[in-house]
């Protein structure tokens, strides 16, 4: 993965997560300054600092490595009626009943 975008551009990365019966969810991940960048002021000198590190992205790095999500279940706006005979609702369910 890239971490820089283009020439003192860091990269932004969108991640989408989805499963089957559950909400989407869409995070972001920014690439943030890696400290070894500021190195380059003792090792790398200006070339490292201004030319090399900013055109290849060495300047950035992922502010994370792993990505962690809850997904929350899609609410059902179905709502459905079911009738049925008194003779077919099991016995455990019908001392539940009440008389109207």
């Amino acid at each position: 993965m890239n971490s820089g975008a283009g020439f003192f551009i860091p990269q932004r990365y969108t991640i989408k997560i989805s499963q089957e019966g559950y909400e989407e969810k869409i995070v972001t991940v920014r690439c943030t300054i890696n400290g070894w960048y500021l190195g380059n002021v003792i090792f790398g000198g200006l070339i490292g600092l201004l030319i090399v590190d900013p055109a290849t992205g060495a300047m950035y790095r992922l502010s994370t490595d792993i990505v962690s999500v809850s997904l929350e279940p899609k609410a059902t706006s179905e709502r459905t009626l079911q009738i049925i005979d008194i003779n077919d609702l099991p016995q455990e369910y019908r001392k539940h009943l009440i008389a109207l």
